[in-house]
């Protein structure tokens, strides 16, 4: 990783919190395998009841998933992320549902308050995201739209909204991930109208066009 050595007091406090850090800062990935007990046993230089312990708060908290014979996975990057996860089960139409409630929000604040700094971020982050999608390289692709998505709704400049999408976009990401090489459909939605409407900054132009691709989404499961 590698994890800092912890101090002998609040030990599982203390490796909770860098299991934690590992997840936020994305250098553990949602989807991906953690390291194994007797690995975080030498990276940390704790017990296996210390590691054990650890692992079992942030699997009740929802960021770690334990597959018995599998290893441990990362779940969610939040405890509020991961009680989404929780409420939302498999039901992606819900989920999009509550999506487009922000993102349109979102888009319509990203228009009002984006500066040119986070116009440049968009420009670049979508130019990626088409590229992976025209070339069909789907897993690289979804990754690059959800990083798209939440930056314009950091764009906003409302921290509890950017928080609010984000705890939803994990779900959605996983759902999506599924379906998309499956349904072209779903990897050749244009978002370079909603980037526009941004550079322009219309609000009205920019959110009718967030509710709209997310609009074709619920459709599209609606015909399943």
């Amino acid at each position: 990783m590698p994890l800092a050595t912890t101090r002998r007091s609040g030990l599982v406090d203390q490796v909770i919190e860098q299991m934690r850090s590992a997840i936020t800062s994305a250098e553990w990935k949602v989807g991906e395998r953690i390291p194994t007990e007797p690995e975080l046993v030498t990276a940390l230089g704790v017990g296996r009841n210390t590691v054990r312990e650890a692992v079992r708060a942030l699997a009740h908290a929802g960021l770690l998933e334990v597959r018995q014979g599998d290893g441990t996975f990362v779940r969610a990057t939040s405890e509020f992320s991961g009680a989404v996860r929780r409420l939302a089960g498999t039901e992606l139409r819900d989920v999009l549902q509550v999506r487009r409630t922000l993102e349109v929000e979102g888009a319509r604040l990203a228009a009002a308050n984006r500066t040119d700094q986070d116009l440049a971020e968009l420009t670049e982050l979508l130019d990626a995201r088409d590229h992976s999608m025209v070339s069909k390289d789907y897993e690289i692709g979804v990754d690059q739209d959800a990083a798209f998505h939440l930056a314009v709704v950091k764009c906003s400049h409302n921290p509890l909204l950017a928080e609010l999408y984000q705890g939803l976009t994990e779900v959605v990401r996983a759902s999506v991930a599924s379906t998309v090489s499956t349904k072209p459909n779903l990897a050749t939605i244009d978002h370079q109208r909603l980037l526009g409407a941004i550079r322009d900054q219309d609000s009205d132009r920019a959110a009718a066009e967030a509710g709209g691709f997310l609009d074709e989404l619920i459709a599209d499961l609606d015909l399943d």
